[in-house]
Parts: C-alpha cells; sequence; structure tokens
C-alpha cells in the first residue's frame, strides 16, 4: 500500500511578472522559520529560481516539467522529492495556464506542462498571486474566470501582490468574496523596496552570494508579516497514488566506480538534482569542480559542464589555462564529456574573444536575442549518451549564438522548428569520439538510460 503522499501548495499566477517568485520564496521561508520542513518544486525547465527555493528551504529545489520527462514521472518524482517533508510549495511558471505552444490548432484549456496540468497531476490546490496594480472591483472577473476555466483546478485563495493603500486592500477583498475566493494575504506595494530584487538580471543564488540569502531572508520576513501562514497550510493537499521515483531502478550500475566530474560554481549552475542522484546509482564516484579555479579531479573518466552563464565569466575561465589544456588533451583521448549550453561554449575555441578549450572548432558570442522553447529531438549520431534515433524532449534557453564554425563534426540532434509560415528542419551541436555537445538542455529523469549508457564509457576509458 502507498503511504499518502506530501501536503502540498501551487503558488501560480495569472501572468508572468506577478511576484510568485517572490510569494513562494518567502512562503517556504516563513513554513521553515515556523518549524516545518519545506520540500520546494518549481513547475517547467527553470533553473534559477531552484536555487533562491533550496535557500529558503534548507533542501535542493526541484523541478517537476512534464514536457522534459513525461507527465507519468511527474507524481514519482514529487514523492521523491518531498519524502519526509510536512508540506510542498510548488512554484508554478508563467500564467496559470500556459505551457508548451502548439500551433497546430486551438489545444486543451491548460498547455501541456502548464501549472495547472501539473496542479491537476498532484491533486493540490493553486494559490494565485495577483499583481493588484490597476485592480479594482474587476478582481472578481478576472478571478471567476481563472476559477472556472479549467474544472480540474482548484483556487484555494488568492494572495494580493502590490497593494496601494488600506482601501486598495479593502476593495479588492470585497471583489474576492464577491467571488467566494478566500484572501490569504495582501502584500503592499512598498515591498518593492523591502526586498532585494534578482532584477539584476538573470543572477543565479550562487552569483549573488551573500545577497541571495539576504534577499530570501527579506522575502521570508515579508510573507510571514503579510500572508496567513496557517490558512496556507491548512490548504495544502495532494493526491499521487503511484510509488515514489528510485534512482537506483532506473538506471542499470556499472562495475567499478569511475570519477564523473561535474562542473560547478557560479558559471555552472543549470542543473538538475536527479541527474547527480541517477549518476551515482549507475555506479558513479561524482566529483563537483568549479571550472573558475580548480584543475580535474584526480582519476577523471567522464565530464560533465552542465549549462549556466559563462559568458559572465568569460575571463576568469579562460585564466584557468591548465584545466582548459587538460580536458583539450583528454577529450582528444575519448573522454566521454556531456556538454550543455554553458558546456558548449566552454568547449569552443573562443567565446567573446577569450580563449576556451577548444575541443569544438567553433567561436561564440553574447548577443540580444533570447532563444528559448521546448524542442522535439532526434539524436543523430551515436554517442556516450545516446544511440542514433533516440527522441528526446530538451529545452533551450541562451543569448549566445555561433558565430564561426569551423566544426566538421556531425550535429548531435536534428528537429523541426515551428514557424507560422511551416516547419523547417533544425541541426544543431556536435558529436565527435566521447564528446556531445549542444545547445539543449535535457532532463536525466526524462532519460535514464543515458546515465547507464555515460556512466558504462566512463567505466571504459578508465580501463584504458
Amino acid at each position: 500500500m502507498v503511504n499518502p503522499s506530501c501536503p502540498a501548495v501551487v503558488i501560480a499566477a495569472p501572468a508572468s511578472g506577478s511576484g510568485k517568485t517572490t510569494v513562494a520564496t518567502g512562503l517556504m521561508g516563513a513554513l521553515r522559520a515556523a518549524g516545518r520542513k519545506v520540500a520546494p518544486f518549481k513547475v517547467g525547465p527553470d533553473y534559477i529560481d531552484p536555487g533562491y527555493h533550496g535557500l529558503a528551504a534548507g533542501l535542493p529545489g526541484r523541478n517537476l516539467d512534464a514536457v522534459m520527462v513525461g507527465a507519468d514521472r511527474i507524481g514519482p518524482l514529487f514523492r521523491h522529492g518531498s519524502r519526509g517533508c510536512d508540506i510542498a510549495v510548488v512554484e508554478g511558471v508563467m500564467g496559470l495556464f500556459d505551457g508548451k505552444i502548439d500551433m497546430t490548432g486551438p489545444g486543451e484549456a491548460s498547455a501541456e506542462g502548464s501549472t495547472a496540468r501539473v496542479a491537476a497531476m498532484l491533486g493540490a490546490p493553486v494559490i494565485l498571486v495577483v499583481d493588484a496594480r490597476g485592480h479594482s472591483q474587476s478582481l472578481a472577473a478576472v478571478l471567476h474566470g481563472f476559477s472556472t476555466f479549467d474544472p480540474s483546478v482548484r483556487i484555494g485563495g488568492v494572495i494580493l501582490n502590490r497593494v496601494g493603500s488600506e482601501r486598495h486592500e479593502d476593495v479588492l477583498r470585497q471583489a474576492c468574496e464577491r467571488v467566494g475566493v478566500p484572501v490569504l494575504g495582501a502584500l503592499p506595494r512598498m515591498s518593492e523596496l523591502v526586498v532585494p530584487s534578482r532584477h539584476l538580471g538573470l543572477i543565479t543564488a550562487v552569483e549573488h552570494g551573500g545577497a541571495a540569502t539576504d534577499a530570501v531572508d527579506a522575502m521570508s520576513a515579508l510573507v510571514a508579516q503579510f500572508v496567513d501562514v496557517e490558512a496556507v497550510s491548512a490548504l495544502a493537499r495532494s493526491s499521487i497514488l503511484a510509488p515514489e521515483w528510485d534512482p537506483v531502478q532506473e538506471v542499470r550500475r556499472s562495475e567499478g566506480s569511475p570519477v564523473v566530474a561535474v562542473a560547478g560554481g557560479p558559471a555552472f549552475t543549470f542543473g538538475y538534482t536527479e541527474h547527480v542522484e541517477l549518476l551515482r546509482a549507475a555506479g558513479a564516484d561524482v566529483a563537483v569542480f568549479d571550472p573558475l579555479r580548480d584543475g580535474l579531479p584526480t582519476g577523471t573518466a567522464a565530464v560533465v559542464l552542465p549549462g549556466g552563464f559563462p559568458e559572465e565569466h568569460a575571463a576568469a575561465l579562460a585564466a584557468n589555462e591548465l584545466l582548459l589544456a587538460d580536458i583539450r588533451t583528454a577529450a582528444a583521448r575519448g573522454l566521454p564529456v556531456h556538454a550543455e549550453c554553458a558546456g558548449l561554449l566552454y568547449l569552443a575555441t573562443q567565446l567573446d574573444g577569450h580563449a576556451m578549450a577548444g575541443v569544438v572548432d567553433v567561436d561564440a558570442e553574447f548577443g540580444n536575442t533570447l532563444t528559448l522553447g521546448y524542442r522535439d529531438a532526434v539524436a543523430l549520431e551515436a554517442s556516450p549518451l545516446f544511440d542514433a534515433g533516440t527522441r528526446v524532449t530538451g529545452h533551450e534557453f541562451h543569448r549566445t549564438k555561433l558565430v564561426a564554425v569551423r566544426e566538421a563534426a556531425p550535429a548531435a540532434w536534428g528537429w523541426h522548428r515551428q514557424r507560422p509560415d511551416g516547419r523547417t528542419a533544425a541541426r544543431e551541436g556536435f558529436v565527435r569520439g566521447g564528446v556531445h555537445a549542444s545547445y539543449l538542455h535535457t532532463h536525466a529523469a526524462g532519460n535514464p538510460e543515458s546515465i547507464t549508457r555515460f556512466v558504462s564509457a566512463a567505466v571504459d576509458y578508465a580501463r584504458v
């Protein structure tokens, strides 16, 4: 018999920019301060918010991305990440019903991968964070629409954000009462002056250092003061019947314990917690290193270079010439290397004019255009991660671009780009020897066989 799943609330909003990150992070911190053990989650492929969630909750922030891992894994992953916890707080993505864009038709009420879909999968109530600026009595119509649009979603309450005055709050509360949506809190507009913001750009918690801790503390204090945390806790529910996800059951354990070096530190912060869990379950001895200052760990038999913002640290990365040379030499000898986005840039010949590892003969530079979206991709070449023909769903998120491609290695991925005037074929990334380098982010929990394959390749390399 499956034990009851951890109670949960989902923090959502009508649109991006409503303040759900402040509320979700602050709620995690306030609940923790009240003695609760909080499981932090984020819907979608976001890497930045989970870092702040981790600071607030004291546990690793995890993602619930039904597009990347498949809907059937959401419940098991939730149970895994919330094991032993008193309550889970799940921060949504974009607007409540926004998800993977499908240009082929009108679609269903809740798009694939949306916060609404994930909330329904969990059987958890949604707390809607509304930016109150510009709202008055008409807020009732907004809440009525969100409450009735998708019958699989239950709006458990609303938190009013950026409220202008006591009178403004009274009017908004009357509007909420009119449609029967409880008000669980009202944050004053001056809170923008209280909470140190992340609007310095896309700054991760690791890069933001002590300021990130200060920001989380301020968010937690704000929520504790202006939100009825006990009422939120009383709402929490979930109804997961599936068994807990177990990394040991997802992979085949290899012989030996090859050292798999995983890049971390301020330049390489984009990684999913389950990735390392799967590597260890497959028998890897995971060694985290910081390419800004460290060398390759002793006995390295494979390297993982995840995403991040290396363009912000290009000069410092280039200054660690010994590490760059070691990776270049080892890659030439067949070292298995899994490089995603920031990892691809690190393997390039140059990044914004700074010399990188030169494993892949391309130059890269930071640009003004954001490339963003899910990709249904097929592996075009066999590699230490995938057989040719393997299909995955990944996600692109980068402002850099390749400006000089001299590399003759075969492409890693192929997919079709959806455009208003039709579909065009795209080829992306590179496979050469043991190196798989691409802009595409993948989620290991959605492709656990790639981890078995990668660790097995590390074992083979260690024997050479």
